[in-house]
């Protein structure tokens, strides 16, 4: 959302957390988070939308150092995310690979939005000295944006010890999808991220499951990201299960280059609600089958309102007889 303003412009650099949404999307991972699957290929379809809003009156940062206020926004996006599970072990353990490829939808609609500074330099006496103003205010702002999003290689390594479940995980973001930074509503993030952390799951075989995984991201323009998902789920029929799922998302470090009096500008988010989910097999393939939803709470310098993640993973079964 960058307005360009020719010369007087400092270098836009992308913000730790531009308009306090980093690369990590909350609840990527839930229940059984750190089982082990079966060796082969998988593809896994995700269907993601959200609705938040920030409140009118307060600005916040967004793209370029720009602040906005009244903000509504709606996205949706589509996955697809190709992987492969290693027979073999890898430390003892399970190693999986994948990319994640995406579509996105996003519409913003903010009350007003204010351009990032400019700052001339003006002789004051004997003195040259900084004056920056704000400029370029735009009101009843709303726009659309849509596009394929970024790839996301991603790696896990798993291991079971009994009702015990580990797990490593490392992914990435490379910056190839389609990226407009004088937008709201650009796919893209325009930046590099690598992102890594620890998960672990209990399956007693009893019914009841917990699963919580977390991770540290890093920006590579500027930023750290933490951020905990959690997932609980208590069979009811097999295959059936029924639980619930939350997260929490708290920006580490600073914004880089916001406005100035919007100061550390850190963000956060948390979120809850519930799943449910069920698997079968038809032939040679496993589908494994989750809806969860989440109101968010305690939204800050972010948009918060709810999310919702629809995802289904084919995998293929290893026959008694291959080898």
């Amino acid at each position: 959302m960058a307005l360009a303003l020719g010369a007087f412009l400092a270098p836009v650099t992308a913000l730790a957390d531009e308009g306090g949404v980093g690369f990590w999307i909350p609840g990527q991972f839930a229940s059984f988070a750190a089982s082990q699957t079966d060796p082969g290929w998988s593809v896994g379809l995700n269907a993601f939308i959200s609705k938040g809003t920030t409140p009118t009156g307060t600005f916040t940062a967004a793209r370029g150092g720009t602040r906005v206020s009244g903000r509504t926004q709606v996205e949706d996006i589509f996955f697809v995310q190709p992987g492969y599970t290693f027979e073999t072990p890898v430390f003892g353990g399970q190693l999986f690979v994948s990319a994640t490829f995406g579509y996105s939808w996003i519409n913003n609609q903010a009350d007003s939005v204010v351009d990032r500074d400019v700052t001339r330099r003006v002789r004051r006496g004997k003195s040259i000295i900084d004056v920056t103003r704000d400029v370029q205010t735009d009101s009843n702002v709303n726009e659309s944006g849509w596009g394929l999003d970024d790839i996301s290689p991603m790696a896990t390594l798993k291991w079971q010890f009994g009702s015990h479940n580990l797990m490593v995980y490392t992914t990435a973001n490379v910056p190839t999808g389609y990226y407009d930074p004088t937008t709201l509503s650009t796919p893209g993030l325009g930046f590099w991220a690598i992102d890594g952390g620890l998960g672990y799951t209990y399956d007693g075989g009893k019914g009841l499951e917990f699963s919580i995984t977390g991770g540290t991201t890093y920006n590579f323009q500027s930023g750290v990201d933490g951020h905990i998902d959690v997932g609980a789920s208590w069979a009811i029929l097999d295959p059936f299960y029924i639980g619930a799922a939350g997260y929490y998302y708290q920006q580490l470090s600073s914004d880089l280059y916001a406005p100035a009096d919007l100061g550390a500008h850190l963000s956060r988010v948390a979120g809850a609600g519930p799943q449910a989910g069920w698997s079968f097999r038809s032939g040679g393939v496993e589908v494994d089958v989750n809806v969860r939803g989440y109101a968010e709470f305690a939204a800050e310098n972010r948009p918060g309102g709810y999310t919702a993640w629809f995802t289904v993973t084919i995998s293929q079964v290893k026959k008694k007889s291959d080898k």
